[in-house]
């Protein structure tokens, strides 16, 4: 018997973990589903156009053909002349006059401009040129940034159980040491010497028997003798019956008699983990200045690893990307010559706009709680005070 039930034990055990894991998983799997299929789609849609050579392209050739014939015409025209008309007609010419929109939106580009797309970064240097594309750009976003935004609370909440744990046995770990540090000194010998005492006062006493204890409660002392020796009666009869019932398991006989209820029970408790998605974020209480240093780590990591495949950044321009990009406000100003291996890197961006999501929280918590102070402050201080009239 005992070696059958444990295997029965290791696959219901097994089972938890993946009911307990699964909506989390289905969570994660759903967005990099709904990344591949955007990615499939805009790499069709605009990598496949067609690139229409406009009027203002001839115009912008035609000025720049009369530039370089002035400049051979008359070799003697200042350097920094020729550089400021240069440099405003380069101004008004379009990316795409001179891309090929193959080379832009392939695969890969195509998916990291999705993910630009539902982490509301939006770097600017990728962007849908045909009208189909645009509409289905908005499209996407509709329902790209609420799934994302349900994965960072979904993720925030496993962030949140790690760091209020490690916090609090953090402190639960300084307390002993300071508790340890205290206690070194004569107080605690004397405490060790008291504890014997006590423990020999106690054993001394005779354990009070089940009528004492029964008569020591205050439904039976209020009553007449011949009514508490019968409540007495019962109370007894209802204890023994109590010990007598053997134990049954009830998960095991409804799996076996209908292992419906069993699956129901287990549906039940998938639902109620959708439910408690966001609870654990409010209930994090963590001190804000922990949150910024772990963000400044985060990233100094990051701003050390990037430049080793962006040969164009250096670590402080790496540092500001990447804090831009986890911010999601994405200026795009900086851009990524291998947006492929930054690609790879989307975990790490996922994570970060966590941690950056429990930050925020955590400070618009504290200035809820400033302002409540502030306000309190200021109506008792505006209320009037009562007069005392004499009688």
């Amino acid at each position: 018997m005992a070696s059958t039930s444990q295997p029965l034990r290791g696959k219901r055990a097994c089972k938890k973990i993946f009911w307990a894991v699964f909506p989390h998983a289905c969570f994660i799997l759903s967005l990099v589903i709904y990344a591949f299929l955007g990615a499939l789609m805009f790499s069709h849609i605009e990598g496949n156009r067609k690139v229409n050579l406009s009027e203002e392209y001839r115009k912008f050739l035609q000025n720049l053909w009369y530039i370089s014939r002035n400049l051979s015409d008359n070799m003697t025209e200042n350097e920094e002349v020729f550089k400021e008309k240069i440099h405003a007609l380069l101004n008004t010419a379009e990316r795409d006059w001179f891309v090929n929109p193959k080379d832009i939106w392939t695969f890969f580009g195509s998916l990291f401009f999705c993910c630009t797309v539902f982490t509301t970064v939006g770097y600017g240097n990728t962007y849908p040129v045909t009208r189909i594309g645009k509409y289905l750009c908005m499209l996407y976003a509709l329902f790209g940034i609420p799934l994302m935004f349900l994965v960072l609370t979904d993720m925030g909440d496993i962030l949140a159980t790690v760091l209020s744990k490690s916090y609090n046995e953090f402190r639960k770990l300084q307390s002993k040491i300071l508790a340890s540090k205290l206690c070194s000194g004569s107080t605690c010998n004397k405490g060790d010497e008291l504890k014997p005492r006590a423990q020999s006062k106690l054993a001394i006493n005779e354990p009070l028997t089940i009528i004492e204890v029964l008569k020591s409660q205050p439904s039976v002392k209020r009553k007449p003798v011949k009514y508490r020796n019968a409540k007495i009666f019962e109370m007894l009869i209802a204890r023994e019956n109590e010990h007598t019932k053997p134990a049954r398991n009830k998960s095991i006989e409804r799996w076996s008699s209908c292992p419906e209820l069993a699956r129901g029970k287990t549906m039940s408790k998938v639902i109620q983990n959708f439910d408690k998605i966001g609870k654990q974020l409010e209930k994090l209480d963590v001190p804000i200045v922990l949150m910024v240093l772990v963000i400044f780590v985060y990233i100094s990591c990051a701003a050390a690893i990037l430049p080793n495949w962006e040969t164009r950044l250096d670590f402080q321009e790496a540092f500001y990307f990447c804090f831009i990009t986890l911010t999601t406000i994405g200026f795009g100003d900086t851009q990524l010559e291998h947006p492929k291996f930054f690609l790879f890197f989307s975990l790490y961006i996922i994570i970060g706009m966590e941690i950056v999501f429990i930050a925020f929280k955590l400070g618009q918590d504290r200035l809820i709680g400033l302002y409540k102070k502030v306000i309190s402050f200021c109506g008792e201080k505006k209320m009037p005070s009562k007069k005392v009239y004499p009688k």
